[in-house]
């Protein structure tokens, strides 16, 4: 199998963070796998709100986030185990996470029809 491709810190670009999130799927992924704060594998997010994501389309996603320098993955078995690099992230570019976070969860409140 191939290596899996994961960004030095010092390439992560602030523009590549910001298209990986503005994805609405990798910014739910993103944000899930951030707040569980443990190691996660991709079939857990086989369903990411009200949808179902086509292994091969969050095969994708996942390789997205792992370009941007947001996710660091690791093979163990068949699984793809995923964990944040919130850490690193955050050192090179302090609090850009957290105001996307943020902005990402207080979008997602403002979608939800009141009643």
């Amino acid at each position: 199998m191939r290596p899996l491709f994961h960004p030095s810190i010092e390439d992560v670009s602030v523009e590549a963070i910001l298209h990986a999130l503005s994805d609405p799927t990798r910014a739910a992924i993103f944000a899930e796998v951030a707040g569980q704060g443990c190691v996660q594998g991709c079939s857990t997010f086989a369903r990411v709100g009200d949808r179902d994501i086509p292994k091969s389309s969050l095969s994708q996603h996942f390789k997205v986030l792992r370009d941007a320098g947001l996710i660091h993955s690791e093979r163990q078995g068949v699984e793809m185990r995923n964990t944040t690099r919130c850490g690193e992230v955050d050192a090179r570019f302090p609090g850009l996470l957290a105001a996307i976070l943020n902005a990402y969860a207080g979008n997602k409140d403002c979608d939800t029809p009141k009643a």
